[in-house]
């Protein structure tokens, strides 16, 4: 689905995440560049970092990209950089246990080989997910519940 910036402004941010996820990129960076600007990071550069973190990391199925993705925006708006700062840390965990917390509630885990039925860290399954589109067919949803919640809670959306 293209979408011309006449549009885009009619759309939701979980839109525009969706977007991007189905123009090639994986779901921690659809998720994570969606946001970042106005967070103050730079789409590309967020891209860059958030690319190691799409199917479960790499393709090892552990944390759903799309969960990683949203992880990265709240330490991008609360956390901790300085020392003596704990106050950041408590705030950032507290968020990320939310954010787990309810992506959870909606999904059952935040585990990609859980999300998919599949272990990606298995190159048989790798192609039988591949085969079967279910990065196509149930991603998606998941950068759709993972923008959603994170748009509650850092307040993101415009």
């Amino acid at each position: 689905m293209k979408i011309d910036e006449f549009e885009r402004g009619y759309l939701m941010k979980s839109d525009v995440a969706i977007e991007c996820f189905s123009s090639g990129f994986n779901c921690a960076q659809a998720v994570f560049s969606t946001y970042c600007d106005a967070l103050g990071l730079e789409t590309e550069l967020a891209k860059r970092i958030a690319c190691g973190f799409g199917a479960g990391m790499g393709y090892i199925g552990e944390t759903c990209g799309a969960v990683t993705g949203a992880i990265m925006l709240i330490g991008l708006k609360y956390g901790k950089v300085d020392v003596d700062d704990n106050a950041a840390k408590d705030i950032t965990y507290e968020l990320v246990q939310e954010f787990t917390k309810r992506f959870k509630a909606i999904n059952s885990s935040v585990k990609c080989k859980e999300l998919l039925g599949f272990d990606l860290s298995i190159p048989e399954d790798l192609d039988t997910v591949k085969e079967k589109q279910l990065f196509s067919i149930l991603c998606p949803k998941f950068v759709r519940d993972s923008s959603e919640i994170i748009e509650e809670l850092l307040e993101v959306s415009e």
